[in-house]
């Protein structure tokens, strides 16, 4: 029996609950599933830039050797959340890239849950945030190894880019780890433009303007770097940089 989350739900702690209100229970709630065949592979790209609160939430069970390639652009202008639970079987592999952009006052989140069930599977997420005005960014992404789990290998990456004082990002990234060899990497960090690369371009006759917007595209580059279809990887760049001409 789902219930609607309350703050004390430890991966909901960031949500905005006035715009949670709006969404309907059954999507707050419930489930998309998706059973991935053993050598098959599973890619879904997401864009989220409605004007309405949303929540999508998408669980996934890996069979052996198996793949789920999942990218993201969140960019909404209203509270919108997408969260993705994968469980995986030996010789499979997750991969998550994420862009949450934006400004206003608005709370964008991905949440991850990864649940490494079976030895020798791998994951590695990768989620970039740039937000400005009082806007907030937020990644929350867990990784279970279970005890028997050995080999696991786990990344985790994240950076938040702040364009503006009153803006906010938030990291949590969380491990649970039950088996001893195993490889699990994880970094948060969240700051401003870096100066030193802006002053190189100044002397190289780059205008600020133009220069910023530069340090902004490669940043979040990263995030749709291991997306291997590049019309796909285009048009959610596409999506973030649109987003991010609003700033200017």
């Amino acid at each position: 029996m789902s219930h609607m989350p309350t703050i004390r739900d430890e991966e909901w702690r960031y949500a905005d609950f006035a715009a949670l209100e709006t969404v309907p229970e059954a999507k707050v709630t419930g489930w998309d599933e998706i059973a991935v065949a053993p050598g098959e592979v599973l890619a879904r790209t997401f864009v989220l830039d409605g004007n309405a609160p949303d929540v999508q939430r998408l669980r996934v069970t890996l069979g052996e050797g198996a793949r789920a390639e999942i990218f993201a652009v969140n960019a909404a202008s209203a509270y919108a959340r997408l969260e993705i639970e994968v469980t995986l079987a030996p010789q499979s592999h997750f991969e998550f890239g994420g862009v949450l952009i934006g400004g206003g006052d608005v709370t964008r989140e991905f949440v991850t849950r990864t649940i490494h069930a079976e030895p020798e599977a791998t994951s590695n997420q990768t989620v970039r945030a740039v937000h400005w005005g009082t806007a907030s960014g937020n990644y929350l992404g867990r990784i279970d190894v279970a005890r028997h789990a050995q080999k696991t290998d786990a990344a985790q990456d994240f950076k938040g880019l702040l364009l503006e004082k009153g803006a906010s990002a938030n990291a949590k990234p969380e491990l649970e780890i039950f088996a001893d060899d195993v490889k699990c990497a994880h970094g948060a960090t969240v700051g401003q433009l870096d100066e030193m690369a802006r002053y190189y371009m100044a002397s190289r006759g780059i205008a600020p303007d133009v220069a910023e917007h530069l340090l902004i595209r490669a940043f979040l580059a990263d995030a749709l770097a291991a997306l291997g279809d590049e019309a796909e990887q285009e048009r959610l760049f596409d999506h973030a940089l649109a987003a991010l001409e609003k700033a200017a």
